[in-house]
């Protein structure tokens, strides 16, 4: 008797890699996270790095700044007699560019827009005035809030106080 040998026919190979097709697809999917997601990713990590600088200039005894152009954000020290020069030996405070399309829209220091641009310092001393940094991505808006007993938060734009708060 012959045995006949059984492969696979060429409509099965096509199943099967269709198949993977849309499982890949799918993982890619839910791996991206949305705008929201992203830019609350992005927030949240905002809102870590200005808790650090607090930290840091008063571990240190020295000011540390923070400003933006809008699509990025920079760390400043201050030091004397050289005045404040850009962090650049500290990985965590270097430099960044936010991701396409994502800017920072606006700082607002105790409720009202600072003169000369988006410039946030943190003193030595621990005393903290109450700021807001507004962020976008898309439709989508995330307020990075810090208020003058040291707490930094990520709050929805236009949330109500309690609502959509998450420690910083």
């Amino acid at each position: 008797m012959i045995e006949k040998e059984r492969g696979f026919t060429l409509l099965e190979m096509l199943v099967v890699v269709m198949i993977m097709g849309l499982f890949i697809g799918l993982v890619a999917t839910i791996a991206q996270p949305d705008e929201r997601g992203l830019l609350r990713i992005e927030a949240e990590r905002l809102a870590q790095l200005l808790d650090l600088c607090a930290e840091e200039a008063r571990l240190t005894a020295r000011p540390i700044a923070w400003t933006s152009d809008g699509p990025g954000y920079r760390f400043w020290r201050f030091a004397e007699p050289s005045g404040w020069s850009e962090i650049r030996d500290n990985d965590t405070l270097r430099a960044r560019v936010l991701p396409q399309g994502m800017a920072i829209l606006g700082l607002r220091v105790e409720n009202m827009r600072p003169r000369g641009g988006m410039r946030l310092e943190f003193t030595p001393h621990g005393e903290m005035l109450s700021f807001s940094i507004e962020m976008s991505l898309g439709a989508e808006r995330y307020d990075v809030a810090g208020s003058p007993m040291g707490e930094v938060r990520v709050v929805r734009s236009g949330a109500s106080a309690n609502e959509g708060m998450a420690p910083g």
